[in-house]
């Protein structure tokens, strides 16, 4: 799969995290990708978005390489002739163009899609807005987590609105975008033209709401900020603490799954409560349900323990920071066969990053 789009050939005219991290999909399939940069202003703002600890000497910052491996940096400015007439050689034979202009910033560099079209009526033409393309608004990920009931849902009633760590809409407007463009390359092969697929973050992001839009839609349920809770389900999101101090969550999915727990945890008699045998009842006596297995897991050893859920199929985890996770990286590995062991960790060793002409 590694060399799956080898024929592909991709322009990348944005910059930042939605398009890029298009552009990173099918350079990690093998996909020629050619990003331009805006080489009056250093190339993609990312370039500069580096942490205190960082080398300031270094052209790339972490936040850029996440979303820009393994692609070919060309610097140009497009208000010059020479330097547009660039873009317009690899547009001639390319696959698929990825803009993010805001709008009509696109027609004054002559990027717009009228224009690539005429030069290559096949191309796929890849656009995400922040708005829509009839908007002039900036957009910013932590706005529209802002404007669209993210933060509002998100923290806890005590905490007040919080941001998801990561900018959880310009990569689900990402991954929406990938799936236009994978449907605009089904439907070349079938007719050989080329199509515009264009993507808003604002539109992502509602349609990301999932079952807490239609919790509202269907149930007139205005989501309130729970924590890590789930409104539908319990246990799931409670934060329990084990004997060695380690935080693990539950996820529990079914009466099934349930009944599972409460036998490694010797609470036979609570799977079968009225109050705790389904899961409406769970959700609606979750307080209580969440002390009765709290006390139990307080006297639990997080490793025996999650060790015994994950024989028996009960979805559960331990709370790690990012630092944790790398070092642990194996932490599961116990559930895996031998040869996917040597797999897993024939995996871990070739992590690479390639950076070209950056």
């Amino acid at each position: 799969m590694k060399s799956f789009f080898k024929d592909l050939k991709v322009v990348e005219l944005a910059n930042v995290l939605a398009g890029p991290a298009v552009g990173m999909f099918f350079a990690e399939l093998g996909a020629e990708v050619i990003k331009i940069e805006n080489k009056l202003t250093g190339g993609d703002i990312t370039r500069s978005w580096k942490l205190p600890v960082e080398d300031k000497k270094l052209k790339t910052s972490a936040y850029f390489a996440s979303v820009n491996w393994n692609k070919k940096s060309i610097f140009l400015d497009l208000n010059y002739k020479k330097d547009k007439q660039k873009v317009y050689d690899l547009i001639c034979d390319a696959d698929i163009v990825i803009t993010n202009y805001k709008k009509g910033d696109d027609k004054k560099l002559g990027m717009d899609y009228a224009t690539l079209c005429k030069i290559n009526p096949k191309i796929i033409y890849a656009h995400i807005s922040g708005y829509g393309e009839n908007s002039n608004r900036t957009a910013y990920d932590l706005v529209l987590q802002a404007e669209t009931g993210f933060m509002f849902m998100n923290g806890t009633p005590t905490s007040g609105p919080v941001k998801m760590p990561v900018a959880i809409i310009d990569l689900m407007a990402a991954h929406q975008l990938k799936e236009g463009i994978l449907l605009a390359l089904i439907n070349k092969m079938k007719t050989g033209k080329g199509s515009k697929v264009t993507v808003s973050l604002f539109d992502s992001a509602i349609a990301s709401l999932a079952n807490q839009a239609s919790n509202y839609l269907m149930a007139n349920h205005n989501p309130e900020p729970i924590g890590s809770l789930h409104p539908n389900i319990a246990p799931y999101g409670e934060i329990f603490t084990t004997k060695d101090k380690r935080q693990i969550v539950l996820a529990i999915g079914s009466d099934k799954q349930f009944q599972r727990l409460c036998e490694i945890l010797n609470l036979k008699e609570v799977a079968f409560n009225v109050k705790f045998s389904t899961n409406s009842e769970r959700v609606k006596n979750r307080i209580e349900l969440f002390e009765v297995i709290n006390e139990k897991i307080a006297k639990c050893s997080s490793k025996k323990l999650l060790a015994e859920l994950i024989e028996f199929d009960v979805p559960a985890g331990t709370i790690k920071s990012i630092k944790e996770m790398f070092s642990d990286i194996d932490s599961a590995s116990y559930i895996l066969s031998s040869n996917e062991k040597k797999n897993k960790n024939k995996a871990v060793k070739s992590i690479t990053f390639n950076f070209s002409n950056y």
